[in-house]
């Protein structure tokens, strides 16, 4: 692709994106900027909560032609008193212990400034991956550190676990494009996927997987 029809493609992906953060209503787009460079997009400005931060950059996700998103918004709490780090602490345990899923019992919460930090351990990689989605959304949270640990309740047959999650993505996605491998406890995920639709499935079935402890993606989108 030339220059010129490099910077049209560009345009028009700026165009799009901004579009669709006006559709989003999770989005806040009069305080978001955006820029492309060779299909790389840029988000600068700020929003009031990590959930509009993580709906912004969904939203610049889901246009087609998006290579990749750096997210440099910044997240700055209304002027007026919002929740309290005592009131958003309440809101992450309840949230928690009312997703069945998440072993709320295991796990340790603390919150400074907005910010929450997440302890203590799971038996499941997709656990600690979901407890955070729950925290993420809550108004007020800033930011999350998530430091649980997984610990599976059996050792890991790791032959066996690359075996069964390349037939999952293949059931998933076709994994032609996706290499699969293990480095140290964090399976690695590399190779080239058609859409950030089939990079989100390739990372919830390596999450999935008995004895994932972390998920390394290094996911190339090509559109």
């Amino acid at each position: 692709m030339g220059t010129a029809a490099a910077a049209r493609e560009d345009q028009r992906i700026q165009q799009d994106v901004l579009a669709e953060l006006a559709w989003d209503p999770e989005a806040q787009p009069n305080e978001i900027g955006v820029s492309v460079d060779e299909g790389v997009v840029t988000l600068t400005g700020w929003v009031d909560s990590s959930a509009r931060r993580w709906a912004a950059t969904r939203c610049a996700q889901r246009v087609r032609g998006v290579r990749a998103v750096a997210d440099d918004i910044e997240i700055r709490l209304p002027g007026s008193p919002g929740a309290t780090d005592a009131e958003i602490a309440l809101a992450v345990s309840r949230a928690l212990e009312w997703d069945s899923y998440v072993p709320a019992e295991r796990l340790d919460v603390t919150v400074a400034n907005g910010w929450v930090m997440l302890r203590g351990e799971v038996e499941f990689g997709w656990q600690r991956r979901t407890a955070e989605r729950e925290v993420r959304r809550l108004r007020g949270v800033r930011g999350i550190t998530n430091l649980v640990d997984v610990r599976p309740p059996a050792p890991t047959d790791t032959d066996r676990m690359l075996h069964d999650v390349r037939r999952a993505l293949g059931r998933a996605v076709g994994a032609g494009g996706i290499s699969v491998a293990v480095d140290g406890d964090t399976l690695v995920l590399s190779g080239v996927v058609r859409s950030w639709w089939e990079r989100d499935q390739a990372q919830r079935v390596a999450w999935s997987a008995p004895g994932v402890r972390a998920v390394d993606d290094q996911l190339l989108v090509l559109e």
